[in-house]
């Protein structure tokens, strides 16, 4: 050992031992730095417990609401639910069936809850999202996309399940997602009819494609009845989503609303009430930007760049192309703003989508006055 080593670990044993000393004169008892003074690595005041004022330790009133107000992350897969809790970080991995939904519910029971935030996954998470509002469970949907950029933006690079439903609570906690009501029975067998009927719509247009290049009359034949098959099944489609919203009175009175308007079909109609429940609850601005027909600003210092729409429910968006073309022609109000945007040089396109939004706004402004759509009078 060196001169200066030696002197530096003599000046360490003489604080250790005042500190041990002052300890020992001021709690009575031994204190932690006592013993071999190479051992001290610091400080350790959570061995004093009767340090504390009471002699137990106590919670913030941050961290009391953080417990009362708890967030969980669920990453959804094929087979399993991976759980996080925020408050406390336990995991845990349930089975994706009614056991293992049962057994989280049960799990989540265990302490207040205030959002349970996923993912939607295609069909994985259809009948975990039917048993959280049964439990009334409160729960948020994010987009993927949107959770991913937030686990990039915090420094998160690694992609596990487990690390994703951690990532998910901490988003939800942060940025305060706000629980939805949950969707009733009918809505849910009404988006399950929709979804099949717009699988049929994608298998008929396939057939069509198809049947224009086929040479063989074997093939030919079959294609047809493969289309005539399809046709069918639309139309049964089309019958059963017709018979429940005729059997709900407010969905009766909704479509009844919808259909008022010039331009907008029963198919439109159905679209925007399986795919927008939230209309006639919404702000103006707020169910444009839901449908993804909002035009978003691009400005950084001096330069301003040309807005465009993106985002949004892309399905609803689609109901409302041909709707927004008929009215441009047979809607009178309608039709004169078109007008006036094509007249002021607006592209045709960009005219067209203008109309869309106006569309679903007022398709908006009339359920929440619940009434029909009438023309202005002169």
């Amino acid at each position: 050992m060196t001169f200066r080593a030696a002197e530096a670990r003599r000046d360490r044993c003489e604080r250790v031992a005042a500190l041990s000393t002052v300890a020992r004169v001021g709690s009575g008892t031994r204190g932690p730095f006592e013993g071999s003074c190479d051992s001290w690595i610091g400080p350790r005041l959570f061995l004093w417990p009767e340090r504390i004022p009471g002699g137990e330790p106590r919670m913030t009133s941050r961290g009391a609401e953080k417990m009362q107000n708890d967030t969980i992350g669920v990453d959804v897969s094929k087979d399993h639910l991976d759980v996080h809790r925020l408050y406390d970080g336990a995991s845990r991995r349930f089975a994706n069936d009614k056991r293992g939904h049962k057994a989280l519910i049960k799990w989540l029971a265990e302490t207040p809850v205030s959002r349970v935030v996923f993912e939607p996954t295609g069909p994985y998470h259809r009948a975990f999202e039917r048993a959280l509002g049964a439990a009334g469970v409160p729960f948020v949907k994010v987009n993927p996309r949107q959770a991913r950029r937030f686990a990039e933006a915090t420094g998160k690079l690694a992609k596990t399940d487990r690390l994703d439903a951690a990532m998910l609570a901490r988003m939800g906690a942060m940025l305060e997602l706000e629980a939805r009501p949950a969707r009733n029975e009918t809505l849910l067998e009404l988006k399950e009819l929709y979804m099949a009927r717009e699988a049929l719509m994608k298998d008929r247009t396939a057939a069509k494609n198809r049947g224009k290049v086929l040479m063989l009359s074997l093939l030919k034949r079959q294609n047809a009845q493969r289309l005539e098959q399809i046709e069918r099944q639309i139309m049964t489609i089309e019958a059963a989503i017709f018979q429940i919203v005729e059997a709900d009175v407010g969905l009766a009175d909704r479509l009844a609303i919808l259909t008022s308007i010039p331009g907008v079909s029963n198919i439109t109609a159905f679209a925007l009430l399986i795919e927008m429940p939230e209309l006639g609850v919404l702000e103006a601005g707020q169910a444009a930007s839901l449908v993804g027909l909002a035009p978003i600003a691009r400005q950084s210092g001096r330069w301003t760049g040309r807005a465009f729409i993106r985002g949004g429910r892309a399905s609803a968006r689609r109901a409302l192309y041909m709707p927004a073309l008929v009215a441009t022609r047979f809607n009178p109000d309608l039709k004169a703003k078109y007008r006036q945007l094509v007249e002021a040089g607006k592209p045709a396109k960009v005219a067209l989508i203008a109309i869309m939004r106006k569309l679903i706004v007022l398709a908006n402004a009339l359920l929440k006055a619940n009434r029909k759509w009438a023309p202005k009078s002169a």
